[in-house]
């Protein structure tokens, strides 16, 4: 199937410069999942809580060469959809994109009701279904009104979120320097049931949801200016950044908490102010409210764009191709996956479909990996970034190395969303068969 050259003109409006990519990224990564994760590493892994952060990140990093690969080759919006759909036809291609978008519909009800949980009642008490329906929608216009404003928010929202790390990092060194802290900690990796490797990849499993995000930047190369020379240097640079103030964070609570309060504490962080007093819990709580609602910004654009391109590509209703004349941002999407998050929201417990994202999004992961060595083979005229061999072979690797450390319960429940994938999958398939190939819906 020969691709859309990648210099065809775009729908989108070409506003992301490289800086704006940069915290695109960061600020996804850096989500509110860090202030729960490192209690959680550490009951998996020990004290050595900075291992898994480090596992975590190199094996992210070898799927993210795979993406900057691919999107300075086709930078366009639909992502891992349009890349399986390029290497192994409509059916893969529409599975890929099912679970990206699965994962990122639940992903804004889950963070949706988080935002109007507990760090929201520290200051008000507001019925969770207003909380809801405001939150969504305020996200949506934000969505709609542009890229271009939607990630300046961004850019201040991360700023705020990095500077409560940076802050627990300090608090962190200032509790071991003044004598409180236990540098031993350091080195204790494994627990009483399993040995240090095998609790390296118990926690790196969780370290690794840590640093998913990046590939949510793929659906946003179409409305980048210079996606060949901005996105490797924007990907690259925000995941080495992330993983570098992951790992910091790791070293500071370990160090200044004990294991075993870190591993039983919901707010593991909260844990190092509070040994290091001076800082009031509400700072934390909403540090915590700006990355959750960050979170749930970047999340439904990446959808919204994730459908757009799915739908451009005939894999969904052409309806979902349709933009605003002025704002050139793809309101039909938009609002459907807001409607589908905040129908989640509000009439189901989101947190076992959560709990799936992971093993979702190594099934795109491989998808992706192994959709860069098919398509080497095609050749395209403009330059564009490569990784080396290997490094897709081992991302490959990786994704079903990470996929047996997940518990059965977790598979039960994602195969049944990889099921219904399936069947769509197949109906999306025989449609293309009769007669509509994906790149004529580009021309439609």
């Amino acid at each position: 199937m020969k691709p859309p050259a990648a210099d065809a003109p775009s729908p989108l409006k070409k506003t992301l410069t490289t800086p704006l990519l940069y915290f695109f990224i960061l600020g996804d990564v850096l989500g509110a999942g860090v202030y729960v994760l490192v209690g959680e590493i550490a009951a998996e892994s020990g004290g050595a809580v900075w291992a898994p952060l480090l596992a975590a990140l190199c094996l992210a990093l070898l799927t993210a060469a795979s993406y900057a690969e691919l999107v300075t080759k086709y930078p366009r919006a639909g992502g891992a959809s349009h890349y399986a759909t390029l290497a192994y036809g409509p059916f893969l291609g529409f599975l890929g994109g099912f679970c990206m978008l699965a994962a990122g519909v639940v992903s804004v009800a889950a963070l949706t009701r988080g935002f109007g949980g507990d760090y929201l009642s520290e200051f008000v008490t507001l019925p969770v279904v207003l909380v809801t329906i405001v939150f969504l929608a305020a996200l949506a216009l934000l969505n709609a009104r542009g890229i271009s404003e939607s990630t300046r928010v961004n850019v201040v929202a991360t700023v705020i979120e990095v500077s409560g790390l940076l802050l627990v990092i300090g608090l962190g060194a200032w509790i071991v320097l003044r004598g409180d802290g236990d540098m031993r900690r350091l080195t204790d990796l494994g627990t009483t049931d399993e040995g240090p490797v095998a609790a390296l990849l118990s926690g790196a499993v969780l370290a690794y949801y840590s640093f998913v995000g990046f590939e949510t930047s793929v659906n946003v190369a179409e409305e980048t200016r210079d996606p060949r020379r901005s996105y490797p240097r924007a990907l690259f640079g925000a995941l080495v950044t992330a993983g570098v103030v992951y790992i910091l964070i790791g070293l500071a609570a370990a160090a200044a908490v004990p294991t075993g309060k870190l591993a039983e504490s919901s707010g593991p962080l909260l844990e190092v102010v509070r040994a290091a007093g001076g800082v009031p819990p509400e700072l934390f709580s909403a540090i915590a409210l700006v990355a959750v609602a960050n979170g749930a910004l970047l999340t439904g654009i990446m959808s919204s764009r994730l459908a757009y391109g799915m739908a451009r590509d005939g894999l969904l209703p052409g309806f979902l191709t349709k933009v605003l004349p002025g704002r050139r941002t793809p309101w039909a999407a938009i609002a459907t996956t807001t409607a589908l998050s905040l129908l989640l929201a509000l009439t189901g417990d989101v947190s076992t479909l959560a709990s799936t994202l992971v093993l979702l999004l190594l099934v795109v992961f491989f998808l992706v990996n192994t959709s860069l060595l098919v398509l080497r083979r095609d050749a395209v005229p403009q330059e564009h970034f490569r990784a080396p061999t290997p490094v897709p072979v081992l991302g490959a690797v990786s994704c079903v190395v990470l996929a047996t450390q997940i518990e059965g319960e977790v598979w039960l429940r994602g195969l049944l969303v990889l099921a219904v994938g399936a069947v769509l999958g197949a109906v999306a398939a025989a449609r293309s068969r009769r007669g509509r190939r994906p790149e004529d819906a580009v021309r439609g």
